[in-house]
């Protein structure tokens, strides 16, 4: 089946389309909405088996990294696809893996600023007018294939409760002292929608292990300040060894705030940013073959290990 297309740049509403079609063909699969974004489209969660072991998986919290939107939708057809022939992925049985452990997957965190990268905004709208404002302020990041915040300037990855104040006063010297098409952290912890929602599910379940999908270096960042969790880096090896990633330290200037770096913080569990592709944000659609398989193991190995 080929639910997902894997040959344009993806939106919103396509990627509405394609649950409704998986939902259709797929009566295992369990979604639900955990919120809103600023212009009111629903946050969705796909969740694939019921086992004990619960894991979570989310991707496109920047805009400008959409390209994995298409690799988790894209790994859910395929995952179901699987469970229906009783057939494997990265040599394990997808069936016993539906019952042993259950899989959410927040496929598309920022849709309004993926629309806005994607082009699916009109040019004319209030809302575009608005963001084109924003982005004037900044003229050195390009407009709109730069912006990786949510629709009112807000960059999500920095909007969690994990030394929030430090990744302010970095971004504040930097210059994102004020909404920006990236860096502005906001004007305080979880004052986003998106954030807060993603946050808010977070708390609501005892979740073993996160992986936050991001764009591009093709590296895996694995732990936060002096925090190792548990297994936090023997399972991030197996991820370097699955993928050819690196496994690296985050970089100082990135290293707060983000939404792994609060997982680790307050539930001591694995947590984990992979950096899929190698180039300029957006990476290009002709990338997603080799994205896709590089993390498939990842995409399975984490709700295994």
């Amino acid at each position: 089946m080929n639910i997902v297309p894997t040959n344009i740049n993806y939106n919103y509403k396509i990627l509405e389309e394609n649950l409704n079609k998986m939902k259709n063909s797929y009566p295992f699969l369990t979604t639900e909405v955990i919120g809103k974004s600023i212009l009111k489209k629903n946050l969705y969660v796909i969740k694939l088996g019921k086992g004990p072991n619960k894991v979570f998986y989310s991707a496109s919290i920047h805009a400008n990294e959409w390209i994995n939107s298409v690799v988790l939708m894209k790994f859910i057809e395929n995952y179901c696809d699987a469970y229906i022939s009783n057939s494997t992925i990265y040599n394990y049985s997808i069936r016993n893996l539906f019952n042993s452990s259950s899989i959410y997957i927040l496929p598309m965190n920022n849709p309004d600023g993926v629309d806005l990268v994607t082009g699916a905004i009109s040019y004319n709208s209030y809302t575009y007018k608005t963001t084109q404002k924003i982005a004037s302020e900044f003229p050195n990041i390009p407009f709109p294939s730069g912006w990786k915040a949510n629709i009112r300037g807000v960059d999500l990855n920095l909007q969690f409760p994990a030394l929030w104040n430090q990744a302010k006063q970095i971004k504040y010297s930097q210059g994102f002292d004020k909404p920006a098409p990236r860096d502005f952290v906001g004007f305080g912890p979880l004052t986003e929608p998106e954030s807060l929602a993603i946050y808010n599910f977070t708390l609501a379940n005892n979740f073993r292990l996160v992986i936050a999908f991001h764009t591009q270096g093709e590296e895996i960042y694995w732990n936060f300040q002096n925090i190792n969790p548990p297994d936090g880096y023997a399972i991030g090896r197996s991820f370097e060894l699955a993928s050819g990633y690196s496994l690296a330290n985050v970089p100082y200037n990135s290293s707060f705030a983000g939404f792994k770096d609060w997982f680790i913080q307050d539930f001591n569990h694995p947590g984990y940013t992979i950096e899929t592709g190698i180039g300029q944000n957006p990476l290009p659609i002709s990338q997603f073959e080799k994205i896709y398989n590089d993390n498939l193991g990842i995409l399975i190995l984490g709700a295994v290990l």
